[in-house]
């Protein structure tokens, strides 16, 4: 047995997803073997070369799918494979050389046989060859991740991870390719999968030597697909299935008066947490859902864990007639190319149908809009008053 599988004291394995890397995954697989006793390669549906020759005699289980299933459906053969032979965590590398298989070791500490946790091996992006839609792609992943289950991770689209494979077993999913591994995140913090990180190397080849699966239009129209449908979810009425210790939102909160107040003094007061509850409660505030706001937008902070002073305080200043009449100017201009000038009893209210369209498509342009802007200046504030704080603490100590 390798000395790294004797210090874990749990059988761990390695998965290797393996699409058309033929110049790759072999050293890939080579140095996963050297460190762990138990590597099993994927192969989905691989056309440029016959992946078992390609790891012959590195005493390597190879399965494979018949055509291209995607990286998800890779994956999660994997677990069902390692789960049917004992094992307990699963370590995935991508194949095409990006990941050093050595940076394996970091992840071992943090393997324990009675504990649920996903291991995110967070990337570092200070090195040469970075492409532009790396960096974006893990910002935006980032936030959405944030937002989906009220968890902070460095680098959501790292596909250098460990899962424990029982757990990962039990959850359902939609995505199959590279959105599965947003998927994953969100509904594994759902079920109170703990996740942590570790530091990994990472190694970008130049432009044209680059070789990549990711198919911009479609992977980002999946991403945009998953990203909604998880916000859909998180926002019905209903907990998520518990797996594991913690998660899920206590909607109790609502029918328990004292609990809600003793609650607002334990919010989110951080700038980020600021900033996001101002948003939302901007952006319903301005929304035309009459007479709800406040129910709306108490709601929707409790089911995101925002600050719910913050986000149900932000709205009255957007309280008719001020947003209300810019929306109509805006959604009038957007339905007749002109400004709505002719404002008399007649046309607001004996027109009263036609000036509700016009508040709700102007407030789809001017809701987003405002929150965004909302959002960055209450993270400015909040930023620098926490600055000042600071600073007169640090002065006070001298």
């Amino acid at each position: 047995m390798c000395p790294s599988d004797q210090k874990a004291g749990v059988p761990i394995w390695v998965a290797i997803p393996v699409y058309n890397n033929r110049n790759t995954v072999r050293a890939v697989a080579a140095s996963c073997r050297a460190l762990l006793d138990h590597v099993v390669v994927v192969d989905d549906g691989s056309s440029d070369a016959d992946v078992p020759s390609l790891v012959a005699g590195l005493d390597v289980t190879v399965l494979r799918h018949q055509e291209n299933r995607g990286k998800g459906k890779a994956i999660l053969t994997a677990a069902r494979f390692i789960q049917e032979q004992g094992g307990i965590h699963m370590i995935t590398i991508d194949a095409d050389g990006q990941h050093d298989p050595a940076d394996i070791r970091a992840f071992l500490p943090h393997l324990a046989v009675d504990e649920p946790v996903i291991v995110v091996g967070v990337r570092n992006f200070d090195t040469e060859n970075v492409p532009w839609s790396s960096r974006f792609g893990r910002v935006f992943a980032n936030f959405w991740l944030r937002v989906e289950a009220n968890v902070t991770v460095s680098d959501c689209q790292s596909g250098f991870r460990s899962y424990p494979v029982s757990y990962l077993n039990r959850l359902r999913f939609r995505g199959s390719r590279y959105d599965f591994e947003a998927e994953v995140l969100a509904k594994a913090a759902w079920a109170g999968i703990t996740i942590r990180e570790v530091d990994i190397s990472v190694l970008y080849p130049r432009p044209e030597e680059r070789v990549s699966s990711f198919k911009p239009f479609l992977d980002n129209l999946r991403l945009t697909h998953c990203h909604a449908m998880l916000i859909l979810r998180q926002m019905m009425p209903w907990g998520h299935r518990q797996l594991a210790g913690g998660g899920g939102t206590d909607l109790s909160i609502l029918r328990e008066p004292r609990k809600f107040v003793l609650s607002l003094f334990k919010e989110d007061a951080t700038p980020e947490g600021l900033a996001r509850a101002a948003a939302v409660g901007t952006l319903f505030g301005i929304l035309p859902i009459l007479f709800f706001h406040t129910a709306v937008i108490l709601y929707v902070a409790i089911r995101f864990r925002l600050n719910k002073l913050m986000a149900v305080s932000i709205q009255h200043l957007f309280m008719p007639p001020l947003m209300p009449a810019i929306c109509i100017e805006t959604g009038y201009y957007l339905r007749f190319g002109r400004w709505f000038t002719d404002i008399s009893y007649e046309t607001v209210f004996g027109q009263y149908k036609d000036r509700l369209l016009e508040w709700f498509l102007g407030s789809m342009i001017i809701a987003p809009l405002v929150a965004v802007l909302i959002g960055v200046f209450i993270y400015g504030v909040a930023t620098a008053i926490n600055r000042v704080r600071y600073a007169h603490g640090a002065k006070e100590k001298c």
